[in-house]
């Protein structure tokens, strides 16, 4: 994965509730094993005709909007466990989502695949919305180091919590074998001062 530490970005809006992973990668995308192609179908049925045309109105073909943030409603990523979700989000180019409240399972897959959920509180999502929408190149930056997110257009600031194990996993571009490989000296050390009964 890539270190995180900061970003400043534009925002692509999604002021939807309820989004769920079925939503965010439909089930008849998930056979493959891999990572690679889901960004192609990220919010298929939203983005996509049934003949595989763009609908103009989606907000992923509206030139307008782009960056590595995706700000969402309340609510995001609930239904299935699905890890696809998080695949769809990272192979399109997402590096943190923006929302009032995530279901526990997706966020933290959207962690374990290098991807930054933050909460923050419903006023400061509808209004980053708010600024999104008077100018599309309203930005906002993420310090990870300092958990703070900051609404650029207003100056609003607002810290998120983050496990301090996935944060260091973050900050050094780590996945859960990535960081037990980074500890093996430690590991094989204590294993040798241990002492078994059998």
């Amino acid at each position: 994965m890539e270190k995180f530490k900061q970003i400043t970005s534009t925002c692509v809006p999604l002021p939807i509730q309820n989004v769920d992973t079925d939503q965010i990668i439909p089930a008849r995308f998930l056979k493959a094993t891999t990572r690679e192609g889901f960004g192609d179908n990220l919010f298929a049925d939203w983005r996509y005709n049934k003949d595989g045309t763009p609908k103009i109105e989606f907000v992923l073909n509206d030139p307008t909007y782009s960056g590595e943030v995706l700000v969402a409603g309340k609510n995001f990523g609930s239904g299935s466990s699905r890890e696809h979700a998080a695949w769809a989000l990272d192979g399109y180019g997402f590096k943190v989502i923006i929302s009032s409240f995530f279901a526990d399972i997706f966020q933290n897959n959207a962690l374990n695949n290098g991807i930054l959920p933050i909460v923050v509180s419903e006023s400061f999502l509808q209004d980053l919305f708010k600024a999104i929408d008077r100018n599309p190149a309203t930005t906002v930056t993420v310090d990870l180091v300092n958990q703070t997110v900051v609404n650029n257009d207003s100056g609003e600031s607002q810290s998120f919590d983050i496990s301090p194990y996935k944060k260091k996993c973050l900050m050094e571009g780590l996945d859960d074998i990535d960081f037990l490989l980074s500890n093996k000296d430690k590991i094989e050390a204590y294993e040798q001062k241990r002492t078994y009964s059998y």
